[in-house]
């Protein structure tokens, strides 16, 4: 490779944009929810009782669609659809941030620009500790550390900051899973873990069977929309109520990220009832 073509892929990769979903569970709770956005992705552990989806593409990639957009809306899905709360981290040439989202409620975001600059709301950080239940102490005033100038971190050093203080919550990234990277160096390193699975959509039949597996051989059952519980029945209905008019305004804004997330609790939800009214009745 010639000097020059060093240099363009070095900038290249200074521009490319990025991002990784960590997941509160097990990578056998997340496996079988996370086919439903229907995006191929490298599962791996994140440490202690924590998941790290890595996309393998994206419409990012493509120009298609903002990355801060398409990770929020595959967050705010994941959350809706599981017990646990989903953390997105993604960067770009300009910016970079988090979205934690947690069932229901409101996602919370914040950004930082290119240089490190704080650009989000200081309430943020306050309802972030307190949704991931942080000390409300020590913990919150780490986080309010990272909303604070400082000329030695860029934009992605912000996102390792906040790594390290969810460290205390245990999260540890595996080895070449840094905030700042580009795509292909985040699919690389994903792959070299021994526990890394991939996940990709096989379809309504395959998504059914995988997620009955989990009902049947772990707690996670009672959960889930098709458990026969009444309230998971209920939960069911609120998935698909919510994903229909989501679903509308991502297309309506051609946000694939959102429309995404629509489809997404449509799915789930749809495969609740589906499953609610076929299961035998005492």
């Amino acid at each position: 490779m010639s000097t020059e073509e060093f240099q363009a892929d070095a900038r290249a990769d200074a521009v490319a944009p990025g991002a990784l979903l960590l997941c509160r569970a097990l990578p056998e709770s997340v496996a079988p929810v996370a086919p439903l956005l229907r995006e191929r992705m490298l599962l791996t552990r994140a440490g202690e009782g924590w998941s790290v989806l890595v996309p393998e593409g994206g419409p990012w990639l493509a120009g298609v669609d903002p990355v801060d957009r398409v990770l929020t809306g595959w967050a705010t899905a994941l959350a809706v659809g599981a017990p646990w709360p989903v953390l997105a981290l993604w960067w770009d040439a300009d910016r970079a941030g988090c979205t934690l989202a947690s069932g229901f409620r409101r996602p919370v975001d914040y950004v930082w620009l290119s240089g490190g600059t704080p650009a989000g709301e200081d309430e943020a950080m306050r309802t972030f500790a307190a949704r991931l239940g942080l000390d409300p102490v020590l913990g919150l005033q780490a986080l309010e550390r990272l909303t604070e100038p400082d000329l030695t971190a860029d934009a992605p050093a912000r996102l390792r900051g906040l790594l390290d203080v969810l460290g205390r919550e245990g999260i540890s990234l595996p080895a070449g899973l840094r905030p700042g990277e580009p795509a292909h160096r985040l699919r690389d390193a994903a792959r070299a873990q021994p526990d890394t699975r991939t996940i990709e959509w096989a379809g309504w039949r395959a998504a059914v069977g995988a997620d009955l597996d989990v009902v049947r051989g772990s707690r996670l059952g009672r959960y889930l929309p098709w458990s026969g519980d009444p309230r998971a029945r209920a939960l069911a209905l609120t998935q698909v109520a919510a994903g229909l008019p989501l679903t509308a305004w991502g297309l309506r804004r051609r946000s694939g990220g959102w429309t995404a997330a629509g489809a997404f609790l449509m799915g789930h939800g749809t495969l609740g009832l589906a499953y609610d009214l076929g299961r035998p009745r005492d």
